[in-house]
């Protein structure tokens, strides 16, 4: 067991833990798991363990939705909070050091539900203060390339058979940048497995200097602008959209929209030429059960629909958690990374306005230095009517959904988005910007309430319409049941990627090079047709363009 221990004591315990094993390599048989087929997923982070952003989130519900169909495991990092966080970890293999990727400890973790996760442990890569991709100080670590090329590399020869475990998987399913080279090592090795790679934010791309190629064991020859070189440096998510058997996104709006220069970040001509070929698909994120506001532990008092003094129980609640003044007016809550992309500077511009027509606003997330300071400012301006909490809680956030009467995502661009999932659940009205999955789960007027520009004006006018219907009692309500029975579901978004690995296992069977999407697959990414506007590497993107592209955002 790997809790509360000092670094020191937890590398002596693995070490020996490995004299014990005697481990010996073998390759594994690729025999059909009795559940459908054998899925590894890659991912850098998890909630269960450690989470950034909803990508831990959906690391954590889409396997286990999948578990009914497949036998799906995990592969990530073994940071210091995973190695901490009192689970039983199993080492069952060694495996070698590659270029300059150090060598590294395969271990095996079981959560109670049986959802397995093998782990890559390397205190010298992984046990630091901070989070999976940053310092304490929000700036990349200078070694990330180093850092998740290891974890590429591990997967592949997980998919390779070149472990000791005898569990093989079928196919390959990588989750963003930091998983994405592991499609290029398979692609190096001649492994034809069947890999899917899936977008949850094209913004940020791991970027390092080409000369790192020979470090990360890249064979020279790939450093071209058809494979990994973008725009003079080498893109880890490149690897991911080149080398993948089919790329899927996690929305359908935005798998057109970063087929387009004003969203593609300067990878839009490869990714419209993807689409073209039917090989890019949106397929939404869906929430899990446990979000259920009847029977929600993490809340103050549970509620059913149309129980609204449950729901302003919650809302008094947080009102006391954040130091408000309790009051009759609207409830608005901001649960997010404090960053650029998700528009708080806008938030901010309207906090005057909210306040004044007696509205109240509480704000929980981490981020961007100036933006943390900037509302910690906003709140000594306004005390008794704007919370600030720098930083996350889970239980805090789920009372902020519940206790919220509207919920404020101004994103400037948004893959999919969950928070406007978990609100309208919790009966609270999102307020957001017309841009990528916002679009496919919030109807205007209905379950939500929608803005067509990053301006303040466009972003005042919703909050005035959303101000009018809080005072409309009865068309209030009605909204809130429709979005509380606006249920984006796991169950539903499971039968995409059901028939996508069904697909792309028929495909190598008939060793066919190209794949014929069934139609229902085709009709979750695009409603027309989308032709290559550009030809990747022809150009360099604007500034605008790559604004949060920078190295290992």
């Amino acid at each position: 067991m790997l809790a509360d221990g000092s670094d020191e004591i937890a590398e002596s315990l693995l070490v020996d833990m490995l004299k014990v094993s005697s481990i010996s390599r073998k390759h594994s048989s690729r025999e059909p798991s009795s559940r459908g087929h054998d899925i590894l997923f890659v991912t850098p982070e998890i909630a269960d363990l450690v989470k950034v952003g909803g990508l831990g989130d959906v690391a954590s519900s889409l396997p286990r939705a999948l578990a009914a169909h497949h036998d799906v495991r995990l592969l990530m990092p073994a940071y210091r909070e995973v190695l901490q966080s009192g689970h039983s970890i199993e080492i069952v293999d060694h495996l070698p050091a590659h270029a300059e990727l150090p060598a590294c400890d395969l271990g095996q973790l079981i959560f109670d539900d049986g959802l397995i996760i093998y782990l890559v442990i390397c205190p010298e890569l992984y046990e630091r203060e901070g989070n999976p991709y940053c310092d304490e100080l929000g700036v990349g670590w200078s070694d990330n390339d180093i850092r998740f090329a290891r974890l590429g590399l591990a997967a592949a020869e997980i998919v390779s058979g070149n472990t000791a475990l005898d569990w093989q998987p079928s196919i390959l399913h990588l989750h963003d940048w930091a998983t994405a080279l592991a499609a290029g090592y398979l692609h190096w090795r001649g492994d034809d497995t069947p890999v899917i790679f899936t977008i949850h934010n094209l913004a940020h791309q791991g970027l390092c200097e080409l000369s790192r190629a020979s470090a990360l064991g890249i064979p020279e020859q790939a450093l071209n602008s058809e494979e990994l070189e973008y725009y003079g440096q080498l893109s880890f998510m490149k690897a991911g959209l080149v080398y993948a058997s089919h790329i899927t996104t996690v929305s359908a709006t935005y798998a057109r929209e970063i087929t387009t220069p004003e969203f593609g970040c300067g990878l839009e001509g490869l990714l419209a030429l993807k689409a073209e070929q039917g090989l890019l698909t949106g397929i939404p994120n869906g929430i899990d059960d446990s979000w259920d506001p009847r029977t929600d532990s993490h809340l103050a008092r549970a509620f059913a629909m149309n129980d609204w003094r449950g729901k302003r129980a919650n809302a008094d609640h947080v009102r006391k958690m954040f130091g408000l003044a309790l009051c009759n007016g609207p409830l608005f809550a901001v649960v997010s990374r404090l960053v650029h992309q998700k528009g708080l500077d806008l938030t901010i511009g309207v906090a005057e306005s909210i306040v004044r027509a007696g509205g109240q606003i509480v704000f929980i997330g981490r981020g961007e230095q100036g933006i943390e300071r900037a509302l910690c400012n906003l709140a000594a301006r306004f005390p008794g009517a704007i919370g600030v909490n720098i930083g996350f809680d889970e239980s805090d956030a789920r009372c902020m959904y519940a206790g919220s009467d509207f919920l404020l995502m101004p994103s400037r661009f948004e893959p999919c988005g969950l928070s406007q999932l978990y609100a309208q659940r919790f009966g609270s009205l999102p307020i957001a910007h017309r841009t990528g999955g916002l679009v496919d789960t919030i109807e205007d007027g209905v379950s939500g309430f929608l803005f067509d520009e990053m301006t303040l004006c466009s972003y005042m006018e919703a909050i005035r319409r959303a101000l009018m219907v809080f005072r409309a009692t009865d068309l209030f309500y009605a909204m809130r049941r429709a979005a509380m029975v606006n249920r984006f579901t796991w169950r539903h978004s499971i039968e995409p990627y059901n028939q996508l690995y069904q697909t792309l296992l028929q495909q190598k069977a008939t060793t066919r090079h190209d794949i014929a999407l069934p139609d229902s697959l085709r009709r979750v990414a695009f409603h027309d047709d989308i032709t290559a506007t550009q030809e990747p590497g022809n150009s360099y993107p604007s500034e605008e363009k790559r604004v949060g592209a920078g190295a290992y955002g």
